[in-house]
């Protein structure tokens, strides 16, 4: 009955708009206090759910994904994509698609991708007749790459919760990341078939040549980021605060970043690391609290009530973050469930790998449906177009991406492969 009216007290506030951070942290606070609890114990786990090395390298990517968009990185990579495809049907959904692959390397953000790459993509797409729901159904879609494409912010957290590398996570997760963008290339191809007049400009070595010269520096990202941390030169840490200072640099160089915005580029930075943060901090708090009501040996005794089967079990905790992705914030649900969950995966046999590129899939597939879908509401000001048009343009890409969900779910060497294959 405790912990029913702690989750009613949460939904309440969340269902009254009331900021995930204090939806967790008002009922829970009430519930150390009707428990007599020291009043110093609040502060100590929000504190020590924050207080981790692994995740010092969060606001390191968000600083990096916040420079690359002021140095305008995004157009540089689709201007490349637009000379190397451009007369193939239907080329700038591919090119979105690519876009989003290449800017992933720098940006672990969903909502980093959308913002900056919708800006230029969805007008470019538009200008060029297609239809605008399109535009921002691939775009919303495409943006959910970054977070599973390393280096990717819900993988450094749930390495941190999961006590697993965080190295082996970002290689257990490239493999995925790609078939997700191979199977939005299916829709996109589907889709053209039926738009012959979908082709843009014709081929040009000359111009492919000057858009080659353009990105030859933002390609330099990926190779030190994630070279350097899967070839054992950096922790996760050090290779985003390298992958920081490298990316501002090239802002500099090309004369897109003044000194002038630093300051901007920090506030925004900031802000976006403290509310990812609080959010933890106070997760950090609900999971104490379920932890001392035994809440995941009881998860654990129900799930092992209505299955002995991995597989059915995988497909319960699908349905079940899928479902709580449409009303939650994602860093909040990994914080929550993560705990629950993995020892519960551990009995079932289920690598703690595997089920983290599982559960960050789930969690990003929840940011395109509704009522929560951040990535939806992002996009809604980027683009004009109300939330619910935006997400009947995106639903048609659900379709895919679930089919990555389930392949992932079913064949666990898709994740597994790699890093087993660069000895983690």
């Amino acid at each position: 009955m405790t912990m029913l009216l702690l989750a009613l007290g949460i939904l309440a506030l969340l269902a009254l708009r009331v900021p995930v951070a204090f939806a967790i942290l008002g009922p829970s606070l009430t519930y150390l206090a009707f428990n007599g609890a020291a009043p110093g114990l609040s502060t100590r786990q929000v504190t020590g759910a924050i207080d981790s090395f692994p995740l010092l390298a969060v606001p390191l990517f968000i600083l990096i994904g916040v420079i690359a968009n002021h140095a305008r990185i995004a157009d540089r990579l689709f201007a490349f994509a637009l000379a190397l495809i451009g007369r193939v049907r239907g080329s700038l959904g591919y090119i979105n698609i690519g876009v989003s692959v290449g800017f992933s390397w720098m940006s672990g953000s969903a909502l980093a991708d959308a913002a900056g790459l919708g800006k230029v993509e969805v007008p470019a797409m538009v200008r060029r007749g297609y239809p605008k729901r399109f535009a921002v159904g691939i775009s919303s879609a495409s943006s959910l790459i970054g977070p599973v494409m390393p280096p990717s912010i819900p993988a450094v957290v749930y390495a941190g919760i999961a006590a697993v590398s965080t190295g082996a996570l970002f290689a257990a997760s490239v493999v995925p990341a790609f078939l997700m963008a191979a199977g939005l290339a299916v829709a996109v191809f589907v889709w053209a078939r039926r738009r012959p007049d979908l082709r843009d400009e014709p081929f040009a070595w000359r111009r492919l040549r000057q858009t080659a010269v353009g990105v030859i520096g933002p390609l330099g990202a990926p190779v030190i980021i994630l070279g350097g941390i899967l070839g054992g030169l950096f922790t996760p840490t050090e290779a985003a605060a390298v992958g920081a200072a490298y990316v501002l640099a090239l802002g500099f160089a090309y004369r897109t970043v003044r000194w002038r915005d630093l300051g901007p580029i920090a506030r925004e930075a900031a802000s976006t690391t403290a509310s990812i943060m609080l959010v933890i901090g106070a997760s950090g708090l609900l999971g104490w609290i379920l932890a001392r009501e035994r809440v995941p040996r009881m998860v654990a005794e129900a799930l092992r009530g209505v299955t002995d089967n991995p597989i059915v079990f995988l497909l319960l905790v699908n349905l079940l973050l899928i479902f709580l992705g449409a009303i939650l914030e994602g860093i909040s649900i990994l914080v929550i469930t993560v705990p629950i969950l993995l020892p519960v995966a551990a009995e079932f046999g289920v690598d703690p790998l595997h089920f983290g590129v599982i559960t960050i899939i789930n969690l990003m597939i929840g940011l395109l449906t509704p009522p929560i879908g951040a990535v939806l509401y992002v996009m809604s000001p980027v683009t004009g177009m109300p939330v619910h048009e935006v997400f009947r343009g995106t639903a048609p890409f659900l379709i895919p991406l679930a089919a990555v969900l389930l392949l992932v779910t079913f064949v666990p060497s898709v994740v597994m492969f790699l890093p087993r294959l660069l000895g983690f």
